[in-house]
């Protein structure tokens, strides 16, 4: 069977099965039966998938994703992020935007102790978007810095699909994890003077307001509350990876207690909300596991069928210099997610794209940064970027989808510009990961 055919009959089914509404999770396990039974030998095919089945989900490097998923969910059902917002709000002067940069250091805060995009954008949607509205500020300056910050928990630690990628493709987990955060710290920048200048340049759409003085004394005494324990998390969590005291396992594990033991310091934790956080972790896990193994299945069939290394041999024969290919692939992406969630756009395309890059001989651990710059734009891209339908939930209800895609538009151009720049400058997240110990 020619290898064009065999990705064709692959790729197609899989995307059909998603059109039709089929979870991701049995999209993938259906495919794989099928090509095990064509590709693999028919019976002992499909006895060799679940053999894989078991292999791929005990991988040590995926440890880190149920611990990263509890601390996001420990942190969402305790509300202890809220009082650190209300303190960086009293250390914030008079500039343009204000409550507009709330949400984007509110958005890289909670990105330092949650992998999970969602939840950030919703807790910074529920608890900001009615302050705003309440001082007249515009939907633009209102929703669309919300939604961009919101997306950091792609790239800052600790990212779970960070974590995915890497354990899939063999790449080091701590070092992609590492290298997401100078991209993800320059993006949180860029977002920040695009609401101050636009915010200078058009005072109506964020109006000036009085805010009642509060003595130094008193915010400093507030920050070590309720702000230095969360710096204590991050460093639990990204410290230690960092100078390599702890794998990306024992940090998760590490941040996971820390943040109980934060929440329940503050009289935030409790059985009721404990149980909660559990049974969330373990819904999310389960669905990200099955997604996981259905993932790396598909790539060993698509290497058994010949189509890897037909793609690998007809794109190094393209007449193309590598850069150009290297921009086609993120063009592909950003189509693609205009109508898929990131997760299924990383497991699809990361069988087919990494064989390449490899055969380009690009940096793997680069590729993969841009590849979650592109993931995090995904949620925000219309017609169907999860953020988008996230935030239209917690926005004022006159808020059409029109206005919540236009809000996102300055926001997606950061990113791109972050992204042409990662390109360009492989330093910029190549760097951090080359300076960690062990």
């Amino acid at each position: 069977m020619e290898w064009s055919f065999a990705l064709m009959l692959l790729l197609g089914l899989m995307i059909l099965l998603m059109i039709m509404g089929t979870p991701v999770a049995i999209a993938f396990l259906t495919v794989d039966v099928i090509g095990a039974i064509l590709f693999l030998g028919g019976e002992m095919g499909v006895v060799q998938v679940i053999l894989n089945m078991k292999e791929s989900l005990t991988s040590f490097s995926l440890l880190p994703v149920p611990f990263f998923i509890l601390m996001g969910e420990v942190m969402f059902h305790s509300k202890i992020g809220f009082k650190a917002i209300d303190v960086t709000d009293q250390w914030i002067g008079k500039i343009p935007g204000r409550l507009s940069l709330l949400a984007i250091v509110g958005g890289a805060l909670f990105s330092t102790m949650s992998g999970s995009t969602i939840a950030t954008t919703s807790i910074l949607g529920s608890l900001l978007v009615p302050e705003m509205e309440k001082k007249g500020y515009h939907k633009t300056m209102a929703i669309g810095p919300i939604m961009g910050s919101g997306g950091l928990s792609m790239l800052i630690p600790p990212s779970a699909l960070a974590i995915l990628l890497a354990s899939i493709n063999k790449i080091s987990v701590g070092g992609l994890l590492i290298a997401g955060i100078l991209p993800g710290c320059l993006m949180a920048l860029f977002y920040a003077c695009y609401v101050v200048i636009r915010c200078h340049l058009q005072p109506h759409l964020a109006p000036p307001y009085d805010q009642d003085s509060v003595p130094m004394l008193k915010r400093v005494k507030r920050t070590l509350i309720h702000i230095f324990p969360i710096g204590l998390i991050i460093f639990l969590v990204i410290g230690l990876i960092f100078l390599g005291i702890a794998t990306p396992s024992e940090a998760a594990a590490l941040g996971s207690l820390g943040t109980i033991l934060i929440a329940t310091a503050y009289g935030q934790m409790n059985f009721r909300i404990m149980k909660a956080c559990i049974l969330g972790t373990l819904k999310i896990t389960s669905m990200m596991f099955m997604i996981i193994t259905g993932s790396m299945i598909f790539s060993q069939i698509l290497a058994f069928s010949g189509a890897s290394a037909g793609i690998i041999e007809m794109v190094t024969g393209f007449d193309l210099p590598p850069f150009m290919i290297l921009i086609s692939m993120q063009c592909v992406l950003l189509f693609l997610g205009c109508f898929m969630d990131n997760l299924s756009m990383v497991m699809i395309a990361s069988p087919i794209f990494l064989p390449v890059v490899e055969a380009l001989h690009f940096n793997v651990l680069w590729f993969a940064l841009i590849m979650l710059i592109n993931m995090e734009m995904a949620n925000t891209t219309p017609p169907f970027g999860l953020l988008l339908f996230v935030m239209k939930g917690v926005a004022p209800k006159n808020t059409t989808m029109i206005d919540v895609y236009k809000a996102g538009i300055p926001f997606l151009m950061c990113d791109a510009t972050v992204m042409a720049l990662v390109m360009i400058f492989p330093q910029i997240a190549l760097y951090l990961p080359a300076l960690m110990k062990g």
